[in-house]
């Protein structure tokens, strides 16, 4: 007999569609996390660039033998190295951020839905305010404050987000409280504890997960956006959005790659993950059955 959370990962596993999108999603994570050992270039370190192979076109060949086969950037760097460094960043950026504001708004949701009275009124409303204002509003005037940095685009992502998870963690931390096995196990006479980390929320996960999948591709595309903008990661650190900034101002120039294939990784790594989100969804949710 399997239990629900291999029920559900053999539910996952039989899908096609849900085992293609995740078997791509963990070759970009594996593409992301091996960059510095299969690229050609570290594309932020200037030792390595040569401004005098600046904008070259995609398959063109170096002075020195090298092929670049995405072509170059207005500093020399290559454009698949370049690609793959700042896909390990969008994908860190969006799961790091999805792991704390998860665990934010899980804690937030639970308290919320237990607790009741003028503390679940309270957070709610916090709730209820952030959400009036875009994301990205949000995270502009965040970041406009603190500054550029890695670290301040995940905790201005984080304050962003975990209103999301909140909401979704209380809506169904309170359809469970309403089952007779909450009832059962307050009449037995068990700790709060007990009762929200032991029987609750096992069964709020997959609620969670559908969540978090679509917020990790929410992530990264806010990630990007903040770093074409400017005002996201620094122009040191490698990310798709400032890539894609990179080579905006050339596009009418004709050269295209600069702009295009950060572009175009963006995309498909946006599209896989919400893809594999949609069909999470509708596996672990009894009613698209």
């Amino acid at each position: 007999m399997f239990n629900d959370e291999q029920h559900y990962l053999l539910k996952l596993y039989r899908d096609r569609v849900a085992r293609r999108s995740g078997l791509m999603l963990l070759l970009l994570l594996a593409l992301a996390l091996a960059a510095p050992i299969y690229t050609p270039q570290n594309p932020y370190d200037l030792a390595q660039l040569n401004l005098l192979d600046a904008k070259l076109p995609p398959l063109h060949h170096s002075p020195d033998g090298a092929i670049y086969w995405l072509g170059t950037d207005d500093q020399g760097r290559d454009m698949l190295s370049a690609l793959c460094y700042g896909l390990r960043t969008s994908l860190g950026v969006g799961l790091i951020t999805t792991l704390l504001s998860l665990s934010l708004g899980l804690l937030a949701g639970l308290v919320a839905a237990y607790s009741g009275n003028y503390i679940d009124s309270m957070l709610m409303r916090l709730v209820d305010l952030q959400l009036a204002f875009p994301a990205i509003l949000i995270a502009l005037i965040l970041l406009a404050l603190v500054g550029q940095g890695i670290d301040k685009v995940i905790i201005a992502l984080v304050i962003v987000q975990w209103a999301y998870y909140a909401r979704t963690v209380r809506s169904a931390a309170l359809t469970e409280m309403r089952k007779d096995y909450i009832t059962a196990a307050i009449c037995a006479g068990y700790s709060p504890m007990r009762i929200v980390l032991i029987h609750i929320l096992p069964n709020i996960i997959p609620t969670l997960l559908v969540v978090a999948s679509a917020q990790i591709a929410q992530a990264i595309a806010l990630e990007a956006t903040l770093s074409f903008l400017g005002l996201g990661l620094p122009i040191t650190a490698p990310s798709l959005g400032l890539l894609i900034a990179n080579g905006y101002t050339y596009m009418l120039s004709g050269t295209y790659w600069i702009s295009l294939f950060p572009g175009v990784v963006l995309l498909i790594t946006i599209f896989i993950i919400n893809i594999t989100g949609d069909r999470i969804s509708a596996l672990l949710n009894p009613r698209l059955q």
